[in-house]
């Protein structure tokens, strides 16, 4: 036996030659193992990553094309047109019938003219002011009835011009609800109302509403109106229709 533990002497390494074969084959797989984690860390080390190829560039003087026009073909552009109303404007007034007034808000529109064009408001002389023509008389007239004007005052300037008038807004006609409805207040009397429909647009009666006790204040009359009789088809004759600045009261 070896005098130092787990070192043995040659001569006992031949006298068993399993042990030395053993031996050799450890070392030979461990110097294996070593020479391939070097020859991967190695390759990792040199191998360098393959170079992109760069961006191509556009020649020089070329202009870049410009990006296509929403809405419309590919390199076009949009051509002069007249200018656009606005969204949302017009009320639902009918152009043969309704009476402007004071306030009221109108939009002339003349073709290819956008000078002539836009917005104008009723003066409360009933009057509205318009470039170059001044001002015309609009107060009392239909929207029907303004386009000729317009259009014979334009005349002097534009050759047949095409004109149309529409309300954008009705501030001159208005009635209001009081008292025990859902939503009190002022609203525009755009189109021929009664007052079960005045009743519905302010979200019907409160809970406490007295519905016998209705009443439409227009300048000193009073005028009764049953609502409880109104909607069982009763007495239809007290659903009239309501005109500018009536007060529909609900005790």
């Amino acid at each position: 036996m070896c005098k130092i533990k787990g070192i043995c002497s040659r001569s006992q390494f031949l006298k068993f030659p399993g042990a030395v074969s053993s031996w050799r084959r450890q070392f030979f797989a461990g110097s294996c193992f070593f020479l391939g984690i070097t020859a991967m860390a190695f390759g990792q080390h040199t191998t360098n990553p393959k170079p992109q190829a760069p961006a191509a560039m556009p020649d020089r003087g070329q202009t870049p094309a410009p990006p296509p026009t929403p809405g419309g073909p590919k390199g076009t552009s949009p051509g002069p047109s007249s200018p656009a109303r606005p969204l949302g404007a017009g009320a639902p007034v009918d152009s043969d019938s309704y009476k402007v007034g004071p306030s009221d808000v109108l939009y002339i529109g003349v073709w290819h003219e956008a000078e002539f064009s836009g917005p104008v408001s009723v003066h409360e002389d009933g009057k509205i002011t318009m470039p170059l023509v001044g001002d015309l008389e609009a107060g009392g007239k239909t929207p029907k009835q303004i386009e000729k004007i317009v259009s014979d005052a334009l005349s002097k300037y534009v050759v047949k011009p095409l004109v149309t008038v529409t309300v954008q807004d009705v501030l001159s006609k208005k009635y209001y609800l009081d008292g025990e409805v859902n939503r009190p207040g002022e609203y525009p009397l755009v189109a021929p109302t009664t007052i079960l429909e005045a009743i519905s647009k302010a979200g019907g009666l409160a809970m406490f509403a007295n519905e016998k006790k209705i009443y439409i204040l227009r300048g000193d009359k009073r005028i009764p109106f049953n609502y409880k009789d109104v909607i069982r088809g009763k007495h239809m004759e007290q659903n009239i229709l309501l005109k500018s600045d009536d007060h529909v009261i609900v005790p």
